[in-house]
């Protein structure tokens, strides 16, 4: 075969649409668009967007069912900024399919997708995730009897050394440069002054006292890897049957778990109230409403939510508590007979073989969803500002990942490269099978087989021939 050589030559200035070489779109984006389609996604999505949008007069605009697609194109190739989207989006034909977008027209940038964002309300990403929620429970994949609640924090996009003051707004840099003034130092150097800041007793940023100049939300915590940081922390309330994530909600990175288990709690019974039979303002009445009486029977969380208040609440409201309690100190429990009796219950249930499979349970599925969220997703670290922002991105990229449950059930994979990768499984799958196959012929008695294998048929020869050696048959050099 002749080598080919890249042509650089100038197109003809029209091309015939019947001429342009249409590339095959990806099945995974097919089946998904399928599945969008089949319950009429951009005819709902644009019925909720349409008051947001001019009637008459404007510069063309993004279409709701575009943008949202693009966001959930973000979850399933793992793209974690905006201006990443865009990028791929142009790059892509078959992405270009997926969305709808002619081979004439141009893909929306990233500052479209940002001001599209910005436009639409938080409420209207929430709901369209409650649209996706129920096309879960369709498919008989949301059982919302047993939930496990979870946080994990995201880094902000905000930098520590920017911080200033909340009171004067200084920066750290000309705070340390007041202290180390004030302890003798003249003119101190760069080096001079991070050495006497890691020297220095009560060295310590407070939230209370810091703040970043660029993300007043965010908030310093620590991160899941070590690292001190400026984040968001995102609170997963995930059916620990399915995996499926019931409500996630978008807080400030020090917030503390016990503190918004209730918005949690509220917001997975305001968005399966419909699909469990309840009126839609059910869950809104308060966080440990009935709602939960009739469609959840038990909670699971790990330690950092135990308290006696979550204890007490979960107790009114009929739900079961499975939430793991940790180390301290003998309590005092005078005056708190009803307190002990539930801390104790919840206990004996955590400490029993249902509680443990539970536990496991929880930490199965949750520590998965993050991880396809935010790991595998690219959402670990964010690239917008504000707590608003943050949610409109996390709600969708979370619903992504409810659709790829649906998906999982249906094509046996959840993203694109895991069905990509399914064939290559099932050449492993072949080949292994093939070889089980020829050991357990080589393991057979030969006698009797009419058509042996070419291997079992060597060594039939080979058998016949020194069986003859032996009886004298054959002599050396026949």
């Amino acid at each position: 075969m002749a080598m080919g050589r890249r042509k650089r030559q100038q197109e003809s200035f029209w091309i015939a649409t019947a001429e342009i070489a249409t590339p095959a779109a990806h099945p995974f984006y097919q089946r998904l668009n399928q599945l969008l389609d089949a319950s009429r996604f951009d005819h709902c999505v644009e019925k909720l967007c349409r008051r947001f949008y001019a009637a008459k007069r404007g510069r063309p605009s993004l279409a709701p069912g575009v943008y949202f697609r693009a966001l959930m194109m973000g979850f399933f190739e793992g793209i974690e900024s905006e201006r990443g989207i865009a990028w791929r989006l142009s790059d892509s034909l078959g992405l270009r399919s997926f969305l709808g977008i002619a081979l004439t027209e141009a893909t929306p940038d990233h500052s479209t997708i940002s001001r599209t964002r910005r436009l639409l309300p938080l409420e209207t990403h929430r709901a369209v995730f409650r649209w996706v929620l129920k096309r879960v429970a369709e498919q008989g994949l949301l059982k919302n009897k047993t939930i496990g609640i979870d946080a994990t924090t995201l880094e902000a996009n905000a930098a520590l050394k920017s911080i200033v003051q909340r009171d004067t707004g200084e920066s750290y840099q000309d705070y340390l440069q007041g202290l180390a003034e004030a302890a003798g130092m003249v003119e101190p150097t760069a080096a001079e002054l991070a050495r006497f800041d890691r020297r220095r007793q009560g060295r310590r940023t407070s939230n209370q006292d810091w703040k970043s100049p660029h993300d007043e939300e965010a908030r310093i915590t620590k991160l899941k890897d070590g690292r001190t940081h400026f984040a968001y922390k995102a609170e997963h309330a995930a059916d620990l049957e399915t995996g499926v994530v019931t409500a996630v909600v978008i807080a400030a990175g020090d917030a503390g778990d016990s503190a918004t288990l209730a918005q949690t709690l509220a917001e997975a019974g305001e968005n399966t109230a419909e699909l469990v039979g309840l009126p839609a303002d059910a869950g809104a009445a308060g966080p440990y409403r009935e709602v939960y009486r009739h469609g959840l029977s038990e909670v699971v969380t790990d330690k950092g939510y135990h308290s006696d208040r979550v204890l007490g609440k979960l107790s009114e409201a009929g739900v079961r508590s499975y939430v793991s309690e940790p180390e301290r100190p003998a309590r005092s429990w005078e005056g708190k007979a009803a307190e002990r009796q539930r801390a104790e219950a919840n206990k004996r249930r955590v400490g029993g073989e249902r509680g443990k499979g539970l536990l496991r349970q929880r930490g199965e599925f949750l520590e998965r969803g993050f991880a396809h969220c935010y790991d595998t997703g690219g959402m670990r670290r964010v690239w917008l500002r504000g707590q608003t922002n943050v949610a409109k991105r996390v709600l969708i990229q979370v619903a992504a990942f409810n659709l790829s449950v649906i998906l999982r059930a249906i094509l046996g994979a959840g993203k694109p490269r895991e069905l990509g990768g399914r064939d290559l499984d099932l050449l492993r799958l072949i080949l292994s099978l093939l070889g089980k196959l020829t050991a357990e012929l080589s393991a057979v008695p030969t006698a009797g087989l009419a058509n042996p294998a070419p291997e079992l048929s060597f060594r039939l020869v080979r058998h016949r021939h020194d069986r003859r050696r032996e009886n004298g048959l054959l002599t050396t050099g026949c």
